[in-house]
């Protein structure tokens, strides 16, 4: 076992209180932690480094569930590596969250009657840097509320001067390496909030929409296409078929009338056709469909823009200056007029993006936009981790992981905001354009302007591993903490947060990938597994839970159901009953030290330990490595279960109660007993701080007098094993477990006295006699002792006199009525499962239901009937 570091003398007793109240101690604990820099990190230190980012949480959000669970799992691995003596850097910081915080300032403007376009540019974006130190950022608050041990002098914003640095430092790289171009492209745009947006920036949902199949052309030269969107019709520029299919060959090349206008539109052949769907031909609108974009780049197709910016048609004609909702039913009732309508299917249910922001339906656009060239990136970020380079954990995750980056498409990253970093690009008079790193002035005169988009969120999250620490300047934080040692984030932002970070820490760290590991939880779901959203009416403030049962609780419960990689429920009766567990955990350490548990003085020689303190030092040590071994492998449900199971059912329920009788009969073995006890509290703290940071803390400091359990060393496994011990007290446990058993089955009460007689001369057990008659409420056989019940367990014979404490003929009676009971259930069981008419008509759940009643009837039998035969005669 290790040292404790920088002891005090231990405290008594009477400072712990006799109920663990969280509100107490946490806030109190937690600013003494930060007031002594225990969560700051030394770039100089020659301390081996250890790195971890958080994902930075956006600046209009408050604390969720999802965050908590992320956050408890970065925590107690950065607690650890601090105990293990790592330099260790949690980096905290916020994102700008560049449409978010704009949607949400201008809200409160348009409380006031006013737009962002009244207040113009410069003003707005004041307006944003005041909202943002007025109301942003409640979630810092939150995070000391659940223990976060960040660093918080070091803490970072996305548009900080810094920060904003490196940004345009790489956006200037990249447009000089021709890895950043202007180009027109389909892109996903909001018409709320007048932006393009970012896949992920899009939710997809089943809508009820509307499937019309319309005729193009006349005669011989008529083609029928399906539409969703019949609105974009007024931009088609072609039709489209696959070169194979017989049925429109004679159509290929030729022109044919597109209706409601005055064009006519040729028919192409195209592989991306598929023949088997619908009619085999498809309406292509280059400028209003990505598909339809590829198609016309293929066959020299213009693209025609039919509405604006709000989604409202342009196209000369009737249809002009109508929403495209409103013009999807006229230009249908127009078709239909014409007699061009063959089909109409309502509702025709299909999956629609919407802007996750606010909801609006988005509309795909041709729009003149920035864009990554992602190709060499994304290959550099795939070879990252097919060589060994980077470990995505779980490892099944790479596949997802390899099919983003080796299909990622180029990056639109410029966005119609004024929130956010402004692309660093100026335009001349006569055509020029001026890319301006952050060390160069930018062009000025007249006719010089800044383009005025500003860059996607993505593109400064991207940078988050190496702006944070100072970069473009080689500083000594950099040098120091990058590449991070692991990333720990949702599998749900793997493709997009992950990704660019991959992309661009290997672009701009010369090769060095931003973290060694990606490890990868789920999601937060409810307690049956249901997605947490307003609307299902399931979502929990993680606060409420805090308040009510403490931070402790809730991070222990979602620690024990964080399973690498897949989704974790919740509910708050699991998180009850963790408080239980901190409660347990302070009332047992209260017992032992009110019992004179002690750290003082080395751990006594195994030699003079009882068997009982050896197995529990034996169990200590394993449960020690098994805990390092579960760390190691991002295993935090498994290290938590084993650490609940070994606290709770062999420290606290077994060590201690086997404890008693050596305490209360004194001498050597109670006063070495003590001291292993204090030993085992002592490492099972430390093992359970990282995960129950606040309960631990007051727990050991009271018990060793250590300044605090962030800074002790963490547990190191001496290799003392006692497999004789182990097997001895799994013996005793064994015994009194099936003593217990019968106990309960005969209906006495936990704490009522019987007389028995233990045979346990020359056995193992032969010491623990005291232990097991105080434990099993047994009293020695005195007088008239009269063996009613005799049960052999585990090599030893436990004599029970029961004749004066149950009524035996009423018990004989109770067990006979539910032995018939059982005996008749397995004979209907029986003759069903004998019965072949019935085997060939039942589904398979019901003769598998059967089965199972059969099997319980055998049980039921078995245990009834030994019962009986261990009660005496009546």
């Amino acid at each position: 076992m290790t040292e404790n570091t920088q002891q005090q003398p231990p405290a008594t007793t009477t400072e712990l209180p006799t109920q663990y109240t969280p509100a107490e101690v946490e806030g109190t604990l937690y600013e003494r932690w930060v007031e002594r820099g225990y969560f700051e990190a030394d770039a100089k230190s020659d301390k081996p480094p250890f790195t971890v980012v958080i994902p930075p949480p956006n600046v209009t959000g408050s604390l969720h569930l999802g965050h908590a669970f992320e956050h408890t799992l970065i925590d107690a691995l950065t607690r650890r590596k601090r105990m293990q003596g790592y330099e260790t850097l949690w980096q905290p910081g916020m994102d700008h969250a560049g449409i978010a915080t704009q949607n949400v300032v201008e809200r409160e403007l348009a409380k006031e009657g006013k737009s962002r376009h009244d207040l113009g540019r410069e003003a707005f974006v004041e307006r944003v840097w005041q909202w943002k130190a007025e109301s942003g950022g409640q979630i810092s608050g939150q995070m000391k509320r659940l223990g976060d041990g960040v660093a918080w002098s070091r803490e970072r914003f996305t548009m900080d001067e810094g920060l904003s640095q490196a940004v345009q430092t790489i956006f200037k790289r990249l447009y000089d390496d021709e890895l950043i171009y202007r180009a027109e492209r389909i892109i996903n745009w909001c018409p709320r909030c007048l932006t393009a947006i970012s896949d992920i920036e899009v939710e997809y949902q089943d809508d009820d929409g509307e499937l019309v199949s319309m005729k193009y052309g006349d005669g011989d030269d008529t083609i029928v296409v399906a539409t969703t969107r019949a609105e974009t019709m007024l931009g088609d520029t072609a039709v489209a078929v696959h070169p194979d299919d017989e049925r429109y060959r004679h159509l290929v090349g030729k022109l044919i009338k597109l209706p409601l206008t005055d064009r006519s539109i040729p028919v192409v052949a195209d592989t991306h056709v598929d023949p088997e769907f619908g009619t085999g031909a498809v309406k292509v609108t280059p400028a209003h469909d990505p598909n339809d974009f590829e198609i016309g780049q293929r066959h020299d197709l213009p693209s025609i823009t039919v509405m604006d910016e709000h989604a409202v048609i342009t196209a000369h004609g009737p249809f002009q200056g109508l929403d495209r909702l409103e013009a999807r039913s006229a230009i249908v009732a127009a078709l239909r007029a014409e007699g061009r309508i063959v089909a109409e299917k309502r509702p025709y249910v299909h999956s629609v993006g919407h802007c996750s922001r606010c909801k609006t339906t988005i509309e795909p656009r041709l729009s003149m936009q920035w864009w990554v060239k992602v190709g060499p990136l994304a290959k550099a970020a795939g070879d990252a981790v097919r060589d060994g380079k980077v470990k995505i954990h779980p490892q099944e995750m790479e596949k997802r992981y390899f099919d983003w980056v080796d299909n990622l498409h180029d990056w639109c990253i410029s966005r119609q905001l004024w929130w956010g970093h402004r692309i660093p690009v100026w335009y001349g008079p006569d055509g020029e354009v001026v890319c301006v790193g952050p060390d160069e002035e930018p062009p000025s005169g007249e006719g010089w302007h800044q383009d005025s988009d500003v860059l996607d969120t993505w593109f400064s999250s991207g940078l988050w591993p190496f702006s944070t620490l100072g970069w473009p300047e080689r500083t000594d934080s950099l040098a120091k903490f990058y590449p991070n040692s692991v990333l720990v984030t949702g599998y749900d932002i793997l493709f997009f947060w992950v990704a660019r970070m991959m992309m661009f820490g290997l672009y701009a760290m010369d090769g060095t990938p931003p973290f060694h590991t990606i490890a990868l939880h789920g999601m937060v779901r409810d307690q049956n597994g249901k997605k947490m959203s307003k609307s299902f009416g399931n979502v929990v403030n993680p606060l409420d839970w805090m308040d009510k049962y403490g931070s402790d609780a809730l991070r222990f419960t979602l620690a024990r159901g964080a399973n690498p990689g897949v989704d974790v429920p919740i509910g708050e009766d699991w998180v009850q009953g963790s408080r239980n567990f901190a409660n347990k955990i302070w009332n047992a350490t209260r017992f032992a030290l009110m019992n004179g548990a002690t750290v003082e003085g080395p751990l006594p020689d195994a030699s003079r330990m009882s068997s009982t303190d050896r197995w529990i030092l034996s169990r200590l040590n394993s449960v020690v490595a098994e805990v390092d071994a579960y760390y190691e492998d991002y295993q935090f449900a498994k290290l938590s279960d084993a650490l609940f199971h070994f606290a709770w059912d062999e420290v606290f329920d077994w060590y201690v109660e086997l404890s008693k009788t050596t305490f209360q009969a004194g001498g050597e073995p109670a006063e070495v007993s003590k001291r292993v006890l204090g030993e085992v509290l002592d490492v099972t703290l430390r093992l359970l701080h990282p995960v129950v940071p606040f309960v631990t803390e007051t727990l050991w400091t009271t018990l060793t007098g250590g300044e605090s359990v962030v800074i002790a060393e963490w547990p190191a496994d001496s290799g003392f094993r006692d497999a004789d011990a182990e097997r001895e007290i799994d013996t005793l446990q064994s015994v009194i477990t099936e003593v217990r058993r019968f106990r309960a089955d005969q209906g006495l009460q936990p704490g009522q006295r019987v007389p028995a007689r233990l045979s346990l001369d020359g056995t193992a057990l032969a010491p623990h006699e005291a232990a097991i008659r105080q434990l099993l409420r047994l009293q020695p056989e005195g007088e008239g002792f009269s063996a009613t019940a005799t049960l052999p367990v585990a090599g030893v014979e436990v004599a029970l006199d029961l004749s004066g404490v149950i009524d035996v003929a009423a018990e004989r009676k109770r067990l006979a009525k539910d032995l018939a009971a059982a005996e008749k259930e397995k004979a209907q069981a029986t003759a069903k499962l004998g019965n072949e008419a019935f085997l060939g008509k039942a589904p398979e759940p019901v003769v598998e239901k059967i089965r199972t009643r059969l099997a319980k009837a055998e049980e039921d039998i078995a245990r009834i009937t030994a019962q009986l035969e261990k009660l005496p005669p009546a």
